[in-house]
């Protein structure tokens, strides 16, 4: 195969893996990301529980959630790479990494989320 051809194979397989990506079929707030905030987080993060009354953060509801604690927003619509909300889930051993005092989620429950937020962080 020629140079031309290689460099033309390479783009095309790019562009098909971004497109691929693209097909991710919806996740839903209310019946994928909620009952893993439900299992995992709320028990602190609600009035009342330890992590509310460290950081403000309440995931009562999407509308808490998206309002974030009171340092700032914990998700990025679009971008879970920059939401904080994925980068302490995603820290086993750092010191407020998420969830504090339990195993943390299973890969499959933080892409469910890093893909909601990825896919704009809908209230759907």
């Amino acid at each position: 195969m020629s140079p031309k051809n290689m460099i033309f194979a390479a783009a095309l397989m790019l562009v098909l893996v971004m497109l691929g990506a693209g097909c991710a079929k919806e996740v839903s707030f209310s019946k994928n990301v909620m009952p893993i905030l439900e299992q995992h987080c709320l028990a602190c993060h609600q009035p009342g529980g330890p992590g509310y009354e460290a950081s403000g953060l309440s995931m009562e509801s999407y509308e808490n959630l998206m309002k974030g604690t009171k340092f700032g927003s914990v998700t990025k619509p679009g971008y879970s790479g920059a939401s904080t909300l994925v980068i302490m889930m995603e820290y086993e051993h750092d010191p407020v990494a998420m969830p504090r005092g339990s195993k943390p989620l299973a890969p499959e429950q933080l892409k469910l989320i890093k893909t909601w937020i990825d896919q704009g962080a809908k209230n759907n």
